[in-house]
């Protein structure tokens, strides 16, 4: 590296972002994820000892991920060679690896290939490290949001350890703030600036255990403040909430927060918690998600979890996509309130489910059953000659618009498929059905 490479790197580096300047550079100054590298965890042990595996790093962000992975880098007696899989492809991977081996041949070093965002690789891509971290030419590390048993594919997820980073808990986030706001050769400590407790706490709040989050605010505002006549720059709680903006949900509608999120809701809908509920709704919508992808989760869970309890929750729901049709957003975003709490307090049955569930099973189990002739339509002479409709018994004409018949296939005549619970409207439902078909047996 000559004169102008340094300058250049050390000009680089004055103008990166906070969160990139103040990045820890050892285990001394890394906060959290004592579960993952505190100093009796085997992660922590294997890196401090250079006997480093193949590993996935997978938490939301800001969690550490890549700060953690240039920790190692400082730690290990290997080379280090990080990508993003935003930015590369297959021909940067095959370079690295020509480099590795050529390092190993030469040198006997080793090499640890860093993939940030390994989750946007896709499969063909992943096959091409594959190989490569199997004969030990590279010792792969992978930083993902996304959960990785969906993202990375399964033979390279197996020749690797999946380590689980957390959220940042409040406090060490304030501690990343507060240690930005102290450090003078790479934050903000020459700066002379001054958080109030209320905006503090707010920064700490908004962030979401993001450090980067907090990082990124702390910085915005304390450069758009201007120094008093003592030379401080004094952050109230306005000048946070302004920097901070909206705040940044974590949600992806392809990936595992979407389907977390919307697990949650119909829990919580099938728990009978209304403000549970109304929660998750909002989690969702206020992140982006499309609302009628929610209501259509909404109808199935009308029929799955409530059905016959209470038939008018279909209709709810059902209102409520019509109403968000109509309207759009945001104004739709009471109807979708109205029908999540008509949901969550309405009676729970999944007897429709199961029934369902049965009769599937029944099909795949018995195949085509034949209509009985008795109920076949006898749309020509020929049919009626050959019986179609022979012996019908039309309800109508009976008292109380009910006879008995058999409806059901030969070989499933006395099935019984519904069985009302007793709650809610379907318990009348069940004294009707008692008192017809009684002889009707379930499995």
């Amino acid at each position: 590296m000559d004169l102008f490479d340094l300058n250049r790197e050390q000009q680089a580096s004055r103008e990166a972002p906070l969160a990139a300047r103040i990045r820890p550079r050892s285990f001394d100054e890394f906060v959290g994820q004592e579960h993952v590298v505190g100093k009796e965890r085997v992660l922590r042990k294997s890196i401090e000892s250079d006997q480093l595996p193949s590993m996935i790093l997978w938490g939301p962000p800001g969690s550490g991920k890549t700060t953690l992975a240039y920790i190692i880098a400082n730690i290990a007696k290997s080379h280090f060679s990080p990508i993003s899989a935003v930015s590369a492809g297959v021909a940067d991977l095959r370079r690295v690896v020509e480099e590795a081996k050529e390092r190993r041949g030469l040198y006997q070093k080793r090499t640890i290939l860093f993939i940030d965002e390994i989750h946007r690789f896709n499969k063909a891509q992943q096959d091409a490290v594959l190989p490569y971290v199997e004969d030990g030419t590279i010792t792969l590390i992978g930083a993902t949001t996304e959960n990785p048993s969906f993202e990375v594919i399964g033979p390279l997820l197996s020749r690797c350890r999946v380590f689980t980073l957390s959220a940042l808990a409040d406090e060490q986030v304030e501690m990343i703030v507060k240690r930005a706001l102290e450090d003078g050769e790479r934050g903000l400590g020459n700066l002379k600036v001054e958080v109030d407790a209320g905006a503090l706490k707010h920064l700490v709040a908004m962030s979401n255990g993001d450090g980067r989050i907090a990082l990124n605010a702390l910085e915005l505002a304390a450069l758009a403040t201007q120094p008093d006549e003592e030379g401080r720059r004094k952050i109230d709680l306005p000048t946070i909430e302004d920097a901070l903006q909206h705040r940044s949900l974590l949600y992806d509608k392809a990936g595992e927060e979407h389907y977390n999120l919307i697990s949650a809701l119909h829990k919580s809908l099938r728990g009978s918690d209304p403000d549970a509920a109304l929660y998750w709704l909002g989690r969702m919508l206020e992140a982006g998600e499309d609302p009628l992808y929610i209501v259509r989760r909404l109808i199935r869970f009308a029929s799955e979890d409530v059905g016959m309890a209470d038939p008018q929750a279909l209709t709810v729901a059902v209102a409520a996509q019509q109403a968000v049709h109509f309207v759009g957003m945001p104004e739709g975003n009471l109807a979708l309130a109205e029908a999540v709490v008509y949901l969550a307090t309405a009676p729970k049955s999944n007897s429709l489910y199961r029934a369902y569930s049965e009769v599937q099973h029944d099909i795949r189990k018995t195949g085509n059953q034949p209509v009985p002739l008795h109920l076949r339509n006898p749309v020509t002479p020929l049919m009626r000659e050959v019986g179609y409709g022979k012996g019908y018994k039309y309800a109508h004409e009976y008292e109380g618009h009910f006879v008995k018949q058999q409806n059901m296939p030969d070989s499933l005549r006395d099935r019984r498929y519904y069985t009302p619970s007793d709650e809610g409207y379907e318990k009348e439902v069940g004294t009707r059905l008692e008192e017809w078909w009684k002889e009707r047996k379930g499995d």
